[in-house]
């Protein structure tokens, strides 16, 4: 599997960091806050179904699996998804 393949799952995982960092957010609109959690949290578990699971290195998709999303976006941002 090449970097480009993953680049929306990468996209999609910063998203998730933004919005998790985004007390403004948060604090004024609570309900709001959590669904843009949720929309986001349903979108990475979308864009994950899709990858062919056999291509996925198996650290990866220990990350994947485990939720460490941290680890997978760095995992893409690294070398580990440089080289595939």
């Amino acid at each position: 599997m090449s970097s480009p393949d993953l680049i929306p799952l990468a996209a999609a995982l910063r998203e998730r960091l933004a919005v998790i960092a985004d007390h403004t957010h948060r604090d004024s609109d609570r309900a709001g806050h959590l669904q843009r959690l949720i929309d986001i949290s349903e979108r990475i578990d979308s864009l994950i179904a899709s990858l062919p699971r056999q291509d996925l290195d198996p650290q990866f998709r220990h990350y994947l699996e485990k939720r460490s999303y941290d680890k997978a976006l760095a995992w893409i941002e690294g070398a580990g998804g440089a080289g595939h």
